[in-house]
């Protein structure tokens, strides 16, 4: 009797360790799912305005900027450079700390030719930095608006006395 249950005992054991190695494994496995997911390629069907877009029928909010509403100095230049930049376009989005704003957009920084479009859009004077909790890009975004403000550049910044 005591063989027979050291035998099972065995067999039991062995079955946990392979239970274990095979969650242990899906585990990892997903992780890496989690990890791809930050960043997503999309194609960019509307620009709502200078830090709005939609793809996907997702409206997605670019993170680290603010650009003008409509009824305000910058909102169509802002608008049309960033339709310019991506419209019709496959970009990816790249994820930061926080998933979704208030209004239940999508919070991402913008990627298309390696370059960062939320950046790229402080640089040239068409939105201002604008940081909450996501700041992967802090410096840089923060660096753009001082140079572009301190040089006059675009809309925001180019009748500054």
């Amino acid at each position: 009797m005591s063989k027979i249950f050291n035998h099972i005992s065995k067999k039991f054991l062995l079955l946990i360790l392979l239970l274990s190695i095979l969650l242990l494994n899906y585990l990892l496995i997903s992780g890496d799912e989690k990890i791809i997911k930050n960043e997503e390629k999309v194609f960019v069907t509307k620009i709502i305005d200078g830090d709005t877009i939609i793809t996907n029928g997702e409206h997605i909010r670019l993170l680290g900027i603010d650009a003008d509403e409509r009824g305000y100095n910058c909102y169509n230049d802002a608008k049309k450079r960033l339709e310019e930049l991506i419209l019709n376009k496959e970009v990816l989005l790249e994820k930061d700390k926080s998933d979704k704003d208030q209004y239940g957009r999508l919070l991402r920084y913008i990627i298309f030719n390696e370059k960062n479009i939320n950046l790229k859009l402080v640089e040239e004077g068409f939105a201002v930095a604008r940081f909450y909790d996501d700041r992967k890009y802090y410096e840089d975004i923060l660096n753009a608006e001082r140079k572009a403000r301190e040089n006059k550049i675009g809309c925001k910044w180019e009748n500054l006395n």
